[in-house]
């Protein structure tokens, strides 16, 4: 029977709970955790680049889309400023790639072949912009990138 104090009557047991040990696991645990968490979270470490944006080099043989959603909902892409479908955008990039290809001859490097830049509306759907990246790329093209706009304010330098 536990020891009772004060003016109750000796037949009614004490309600305290000893939380001693309750403390003493509680910090074995946490020194437990504190030493095993390191070991279990494993990390690459990288070194990532400090850029804002780089600037893009505009070269004549490089194809310009322009992706926004259309009047009826649907996709809407321009190939410079003609609409296109996207039977249409597959066909003239293959044709692009193909005419580039032939102008430069055998000895061809990544650097020489044309890029495709892409200009996404805000608000045109994943999807839209997906598929023209899709097309490009079954077209041949290697390099497909976005032009954004860079953000207001003023200069914007590298870090």
């Amino acid at each position: 029977m536990a020891i009772s104090t004060g003016g109750a009557s000796e037949d009614t047991p004490m309600s305290d709970i000893n939380t001693t040990p309750l403390v003493d696991v509680m910090l074995v645990l946490l020194i437990i955790f504190l030493i095993a968490i390191p070991v279990v979270i494993q990390t690459v470490p990288l070194h990532l680049p400090k850029v804002r944006f780089d600037p893009t080099t505009t070269k004549p043989e490089n194809v310009s889309l322009s992706v926004s959603t259309g009047a009826d909902g649907g996709c809407a892409v321009y190939w410079n400023l003609t609409k296109v479908g996207h039977d249409e955008l597959l066909k003239r990039a293959v044709a692009k790639l193909e005419a580039e290809v032939k102008r430069l001859g055998s000895n061809i490097t990544p650097d020489q072949l044309p890029e495709a830049h892409i200009r996404g509306d805000i608000n045109a759907p994943y999807k839209c912009i997906g598929a023209a990246i899709y097309t490009m790329q079954q077209a041949g093209f290697a390099r497909v990138g976005f032009i954004s706009e860079p953000p207001a304010g003023g200069v914007t330098t590298r870090l």
